[in-house]
């Protein structure tokens, strides 16, 4: 197959947001493949006065995600409450037998647990003070009576809409 007749692939994004505690920050070492950074969030439901909790073993995924993550590990560790607001996607639902008695399951029980992959972290408080604020994106000033501007405003040629591939494009 050469490069011409090669599809290009498109995909449904399905993206939970949300946010919670982090909490459990670990590297995960498997036996087989690379490591990767996972932990577990606590997110909040409900109504603000008694929120509810569910619960998202996630892996992180991206070099900033993955560094907020890490920075985030001491803290967690020393029992501050690290509140983040997130964007898990690809969200699956994940069934496993209890090992041992807990005060929620028996040993034996089949149990769920809603897995992920944390994609980006929007923003970190460390036990109510905000210390990452995402950057949000810069809106392009509007440029008004300049070469520019009339530039933009001029219509497209038709060689422009068809793709490499000859396939035209849907605008």
């Amino acid at each position: 197959m050469n490069t011409q007749t090669q599809q290009a692939k498109t995909y449904f994004n399905l993206h939970t947001t949300g946010i919670g505690y982090l909490n459990n920050i670990r590297e995960v070492k498997p036996k087989k493949g690379n490591p990767f950074w996972a932990c577990r969030i606590a997110a909040l439901a409900g109504d603000s006065t008694a929120p509810e909790y569910r619960y998202f073993d996630v892996n992180v995924v991206g070099a900033i995600a993955e560094k907020l993550v890490k920075n985030c590990q001491k803290a967690v560790s020393e029992g501050h409450k690290m509140l983040i607001s997130f964007v898990i996607s690809d969200l699956w639902a994940d069934l496993y037998t209890v090992n041992r008695d807990s005060s929620h399951h028996k040993k034996g029980d089949t149990a769920v647990s809603l897995k992920g992959r944390l994609i980006r972290i929007d923003m970190i408080k460390k036990d109510g003070v905000k210390v990452y604020p995402r950057e949000t994106e810069q809106q392009p000033v509007p440029v008004q009576n300049s070469e520019e501007a009339i530039t933009e405003a001029l219509p497209l040629p038709e060689e422009i809409l068809v793709q490499e591939d000859g396939n035209e494009l849907p605008f």
